[in-house]
């Protein structure tokens, strides 16, 4: 969506830590207003601490937070504001509808802890179940919902109070694939009309691109990959994005490096056979030093064990040790050398046993081996 490109949160060195283990190492990020940032990777890699810091569910060992222009945690300063001085709602994984209220409760009970009238209150919380679709449902007990519906009540209650930030935690790693996609459409939508700036956690990458203008991966605590989500996606900068995007990486030594057209390519030894692949952005490469070749599924085509590689690709023996049918689809565990990798192509049924695959060196990217 459009809006400011002046940072509307901005966190700098943040540190959070649980007795050995540093879930947040030092991370700094901004966010500009009326955007959506998605914090992705794996569980326990510190996206969702660092949103619990945020919303000041977690007091951080260091650093600072700026939410639209006012500090609302620096350590050096020994300020920590608590969750309802940050002008934010929360959207939880679990939801956390309590089953004892109406719907109407459930929604407004932000409203009721800042003392709003009631008068005020029942009609922006009408207003905000008619924006999320459950506008006949005010009055209903809580128990009576899916758990569609559920979320969209912790959406609703979330957004009752205006608030100018929402933090997302994985709210929709309950809901089934088709819903999951109704509501991310429907959440997108809302953010249009009603112009908050949202963080966004999750493990789903679709759902990370989709939503963001801006996405960082994380790993171990620190940021691996920041930026636009095709930026992130085309050219991941290490083999831990790599791996966590669906790449196949194989892990092998560079033995030559050529240039090309203004490119840099590596021969990489891998398993037995050798790849040539371009040297991936930001990265610096020299023969002996260890590589990994880092291949989408889509770009290795399998083909008869006789045929011809496509113009400028590399074709390479190997073997079909499974496949699975996955509707329009066909993916192929594949051996390469003592290496194997992934493929996905449309379903033929044709291929078995011993096959070429063929790989442009374009569609392999080559980065630096840890």
């Amino acid at each position: 969506m459009q809006g400011s490109t002046q940072a509307f949160v901005k966190v700098e060195r943040l540190v959070k830590t649980f007795g050995p283990l540093k879930a947040v190492d030092g991370v700094s990020l901004e966010v500009a207003e009326k955007h959506t940032l998605s914090l992705l990777g794996p569980s326990g890699c510190g996206k969702t601490t660092i949103l619990r810091c945020l919303g000041g569910l977690e007091r951080p060992d260091a650093g600072r937070i700026e939410i639209a222009g006012k500090t609302v945690y620096d350590d050096a300063k020994g300020i920590n504001l608590p969750p309802e001085d940050r002008q934010l709602g929360i959207v939880f994984q679990s939801y956390a509808v309590w089953p004892h209220m109406s719907v109407a409760e459930n929604v407004g009970f932000p409203l009721k802890v800042r003392k709003v009238g009631k008068a005020e209150a029942r009609e922006r919380v009408a207003r905000m179940l008619d924006l999320v679709g459950l506008g006949a449902m005010i009055d209903k007990p809580a128990t009576q919902l899916s758990g569609g519906q559920q979320q969209r009540v912790a959406l609703a209650r979330a957004l009752v109070h205006e608030p100018r930030l929402v933090l997302f935690d994985e709210p929709m790693s309950n809901l089934d694939a088709q819903l999951r996609e109704q509501v991310r459409i429907e959440l997108k939508i809302l953010q249009e009309r009603l112009g908050f700036t949202a963080i966004y956690v999750t493990h789903d990458q679709s759902e990370a691109f989709a939503l963001a203008e801006q996405v960082i991966i994380m790993n171990r605590g620190r940021i691996d990959a920041m930026g636009p989500p095709k930026e992130v996606f085309d050219e991941p900068r290490t083999p831990f994005v790599a791996r966590f995007l669906g790449l196949n990486v194989l892990d092998g030594k560079v033995e030559r490096v050529t240039s090309s057209n203004g490119r840099d390519y590596a021969e990489v030894s891998v398993g037995g056979i050798t790849l040539i692949g371009r040297i991936g952005l930001g990265t610096k490469l020299a023969a002996g030093e260890r590589a990994a070749a880092c291949i989408r599924r889509e770009h290795v085509r399998v083909t008869a064990a006789d045929q011809t590689a496509a113009a400028g690709s590399q074709i390479l023996p190997a073997e079909v040790r499974a496949s699975s049918f996955l509707g329009l689809v066909e993916e192929f565990a594949i051996g390469l050398g003592s290496a194997e990798l992934r493929a996905i192509q449309p379903y033929t049924g044709r291929f078995s046993g011993p096959v070429s695959v063929s790989i442009a060196p374009d569609d392999c990217i080559v980065l630096a081996g840890v």
